[in-house]
């Protein structure tokens, strides 16, 4: 059901009371679900997330929905979105049965992303002086989302992942990197050999690190072109990787196994950034 009113002066402001109502089927049952994979399609949750998407002309928004309560909060922000956006407006109880919980932050949108880069695209559009994030196997998509956050406040130019990685565009992982995962440019594809043999062919040094590498972090010397690889939880990089690349150690109590890989990649990023020592 639809129900315009004298309130919504926005001419794409639409009322909705109906959460089976078959323009919504984007949001329904987010937490479940997600459209990462259905033509690059998103969900972005959150008026700073919002912010973030509207701003970058790599990615497209094809609606919004938005609790009533919040709708006056953000003219700027309509005011941003092309004519033909269509803003849903619901209620709580409403906007809580298509997601399927509470949804706290009251913003969601549905983004779509352009052509996505390629590995061999990134690469070649890095500068002289470039610091590159590598991630390899990285499930879980709050780390992925806290590691593009440090990516975005270090000012890493890009990250890669190979294809075990989970998607940064899942709606946590966006969440999470408080949009970052939509301003830091990325790719995701092939193995993590295929991207460390494009990047030593590009002049990069590459730093794997490790629990048990052999230089501590804070002796590394890092050059124009660095990149700075990340493993999984638990197993790490792949033997065969550390065996070939110059292996970096986070030095910390000895009682202690290991750091998660999100805070390992903020220290590795502060010591490799161009803020290092400012």
């Amino acid at each position: 059901m639809t129900a315009p009113t004298l309130h919504d002066p926005d001419p794409r402001v639409i009322r909705i009371t109906d959460a089976a109502d078959e323009r919504l089927v984007p949001y329904r049952n987010v937490r479940e679900r997600d459209l990462v994979g259905r033509e690059g399609r998103f969900i972005a949750e959150g008026k700073v997330v919002l912010n973030v998407l509207l701003s970058n002309p790599a990615f497209a928004v094809e609606s919004l929905l938005i609790l009533e309560n919040r709708l006056s909060g953000l003219n700027e922000q309509l005011a941003l979105c092309p004519d033909d956006v269509p803003v849903y407006c619901v209620t709580r109880e409403t906007m809580d049965a298509i997601a399927g919980f509470p949804m706290h932050r009251g913003i969601l949108g549905v983004g779509r992303r352009s052509t996505p880069q390629s590995v061999d695209a990134l690469i070649e559009m890095m500068p002289p002086r470039a610091l590159v994030v590598v991630l390899c196997g990285i499930s879980n998509h709050d780390n992925m989302g806290s590691i593009f956050r440090n990516a975005a406040a270090f000012e890493a130019d890009c990250v890669l992942m190979d294809e075990t990685s989970c998607d940064p565009l899942y709606r946590k992982a966006i969440r999470v990197s408080v949009g970052a995962a939509l301003k830091v440019p990325f790719a995701r594809e092939e193995s993590i050999e295929s991207i460390v043999s494009k990047l030593q062919r590009s002049g990069f040094s590459l730093f794997a690190l490790s629990p048990s590498g052999t230089t501590s972090i804070h002796d590394a010397v890092p050059s124009p072109r660095t990149a700075l690889l990340l493993g999984t939880e638990g197993e790490g990089l792949p033997k065969s990787l550390l065996q070939q690349l110059q292996t970096v150690r986070i030095p910390m109590s000895s009682g202690f196994d290991s750091l998660n890989v999100a805070t390992a990649s903020g220290i590795a990023l502060s010591r490799f950034s161009r803020f290092a020592g400012l």
